[in-house]
């Protein structure tokens, strides 16, 4: 590193969390109460009067809703904390994923009400397939119904977790004032409107027993798995604050436990003491250690230590169309340096990218520096050609970290300009959101020429329309939502063609036979050459290969993508003077539509994962909904107040379908959708 590179504060030093939980758990409220205690704000934004810092932009104003992962900087007791606060619906669940792939440690908000709820579910699978340590915040302690004790057996039941409550509230629902502080034995209130004020004292005679026995629980709970702490414990003695803080640390980083706490973010209650937890537990880009990779020609191992000193590595998560500086890149920096002005590689496209500026982010605020360190989350300004996923390093210290993978859209709708001056601003518009968004696609119907956009689900693609016409002032026309079939065979078949053409007066020639044969669900697409050495140049077969997938991706018999099916090339010829790569395309493209029909196809639906919390009195009319819907209810379970119907449903019969439910609820249920299976399509549906 060179000697003009001071780091103005230690990485040891430095927490990237993420806050994640079920969509209205109060994640963006203890966000911005977040930044209010560590004095990034000077007012607490709300919410409910869509004036919330990190759900800054207007589509998340008007709903109420995060929708966009907002990357922000704050400091408390000397530590830096990056935080991305990450969306809880289920349409934009590619902003958790990618925030993840990135970050540290996570704080998991749940409602002491709810408790853990479905998309609480999914984000906690998503923490985990990251490793990603997290501690849990059980908000929300003001609410009528509040139990702290059912959100913590949730956790451990649904999330299989290890959670360890290391507070007491004390009182509950509207009693509710502060915490006993297990670790501390002290009890914590938060005085004046604001909470700003945090004072420590002893706990009152009619809180001891209840605090001393939830405090032998939670020594118990980590002596299971701290040799240390077990034999002191053993011998009935208690052990010291700073070694039970150290173990919960180890043990946390470990993903062996959950610390929880709990408070009210919207009372202003308990936000500092987990901003204490996050210092204290949560760990430093150096208790993650190095990032591993591959070189991009000898796929050979390389890692790098969480260092300025290291060559510069830095994975790219996010893309983001600013409207001032035209295009954000977000990115982690695991190793080195990254100095505005210098170039880095990306090894995937195998271009350099400038870097024109460095951008430290407070949720839409920019503040720039001429150099950003290893452990760092920023966003830079003159990186045109990075997608999500990509990695940027040195020229002469390539390596390529592991991509991230993203779900397939679920839905797509028919969309055209309104005018002939739309045309080439919704083609530029539609890019850029693309290069925001793996998860938002594009493409067209070859039979039809529509042009067809897809996502994730009705509220992201209106999202995305209103980002149309607001952001790249384009007009456009959205039509009926098509659902996403795909076709599959239904036997084994060989196909053949001998493509012979003239051509510009050129012959062309190409001879390819290929088999098929059906695979189970989920299996993909895979295709193989065993045609023997020397009757075709490898060269051909590669692009015969090619173009199989290719006619695959584009449907053979309907239109919609052939999957789940394994073919060998078996046969072929090639003419000396005749054959093309083009001509060998088409061979087997024409070959593979032959074998495909031999085969027979059926029609294979998305079919999604529905789970609706709803109150008792409306679960017969929303299960017979979902019957008339062609839905199968899986499982029903019940607390006497508020059911959890879990239902397979195909995504055709689910437009509009929260509209609906909040119809026949009178808006108290809430439904989670996520993709779940393909499954073949009824026959008189099918004709």
């Amino acid at each position: 590193m060179s000697k003009d590179v001071v780091r103005d504060i230690p990485l040891d030093q430095v927490r990237n969390i993420g806050i994640m939980a079920h969509i209205d758990a109060g994640k963006t409220t203890t966000t911005e109460r977040i930044l209010y205690y560590t004095g990034v704000n000077h007012k607490i934004g709300e919410v409910h009067d869509g004036a919330a810092t990190m759900d800054w932009m207007e589509y998340e104003q008007q709903r109420g809703i995060t929708i966009t992962s907002a990357a922000t900087t704050c400091y408390w007791h000397d530590k830096r904390i990056n935080i991305i606060d990450t969306p809880g619906h289920v349409d934009f669940t590619i902003e958790v994923e990618r925030s993840l792939r990135v970050l540290d440690g996570a704080v998991a908000v749940y409602c002491a009400v709810g408790g853990v709820q479905p998309q609480s579910e999914t984000v906690w699978r998503q923490a985990r397939k990251y490793n990603v340590p997290a501690v849990a915040f059980i908000n929300k302690m003001d609410r009528v119904g509040a139990d702290v004790e059912k959100a913590v057996e949730d956790i451990r039941t649904k999330l299989r977790a290890n959670p360890v409550l290391l507070q007491l509230p004390i009182g509950c629902e509207d009693t509710f004032s502060g915490v006993i502080d297990l670790v501390k034995m002290k009890t914590i209130t938060f005085e004046d409107d604001k909470g700003t004020t945090v004072v420590e004292a002893d706990i009152p005679e009619d809180m001891a027993e209840a605090a001393e026995l939830a405090r032998l629980e939670m020594i118990e709970a980590i002596a299971d798995h701290d040799e240390e702490i077990a034999e002191i414990f053993l011998m009935d003695e208690i052990p010291e604050t700073d070694m039970l803080k150290a173990s919960i640390r180890t043990l946390t980083l470990a993903n062996t436990i959950v610390p929880v706490l709990c408070g009210s973010a919207f009372k202003n209650k308990g936000v500092q003491t987990l901003l204490d937890a996050v210092v204290d537990y949560l760990p430093s880009p150096l208790d993650i250690g190095g990032v591993t990779g591959k070189h991009p020609k000898t796929n050979a191992e390389i890692e790098h230590k969480a260092s300025d000193e290291e060559p510069t590595t830095a994975l790219a998560f996010k893309i983001f169309s600013d409207k001032y500086v035209d295009r954000l890149t977000y990115v982690r920096i695991y190793s080195g340096v990254i100095k505005k002005g210098m170039t880095l590689h990306n090894p995937r496209s195998g271009k350099k990218e400038r870097i024109g500026k460095i951008l430290r982010m407070y949720a839409n605020k920019q503040e720039e520096t001429d150099q950003a360190f290893a452990g760092e989350i920023v966003a830079l300004v003159g990186v045109k050609l990075a997608k999500t996923g990509d990695t940027l390093c040195q020229m002469d210290k390539p390596i390529v970290l592991e991509n991230m993978v993203f779900p397939d859209p679920v839905i797509s709708i028919v969309i055209e300009p309104k005018s002939k001056a739309d045309k080439d601003k919704l083609e530029g518009a539609l890019k850029s959101l693309t290069d925001e968004d793996p998860t938002f696609q594009v493409s067209e119907n070859e039979e039809t020429g529509q042009t067809l956009i897809s996502g994730m689900g009705e509220l992201h693609l209106e999202i995305i329309n209103e980002r149309l016409v607001k952001e790249f002032n384009v007009s456009a026309n959205t039509g009926n939502p098509m659902v996403a079939y795909r076709e599959a065979v239904t036997a084994a078949a060989e196909g053949s063609e001998e493509f012979i053409r003239e051509h510009g007066g050129k012959k062309l020639y190409a001879k390819i036979i290929l088999k098929i044969e059906p695979k189970p669900r989920g299996y993909g697409v895979t295709v193989e050459s065993k045609i023997p050495d020397g009757d075709v140049p490898q060269d051909y077969i590669n692009e015969a290969i090619q173009a199989v997938k290719v006619q695959a991706k584009t449907g053979v018999v309907h239109g919609y993508s052939l999957i789940d099916f394994h073919c060998e090339l078996i046969g072929g010829a090639s003419s000396a003077t005749d054959s093309t790569e083009a001509a060998f395309q088409a061979a087997a493209s024409i070959a593979l539509r032959d074998a495909v029909e031999k085969a027979g196809v059926i029609v294979l639906e998305p079919i999604m994962k529905l789970e609706i919390d709803s109150p008792e009195e409306n679960t017969g009319d929303i299960i017979g909904d979902v019957s008339s819907r062609r839905g199968q209810v899986v499982e029903m379970k019940s607390d006497g107040i508020v059911a959890r119907i879990t239902a397979t449903v195909p995504m055709a019969k689910l437009f509009r379908y929260t509209t609906d439910l909040r119809s026949m609820s009178k808006g108290r249920a809430v439904a989670t959708i996520e993709p779940s299976h393909f499954e073949q399509v009824s026959g008189n549906i099918n004709e």
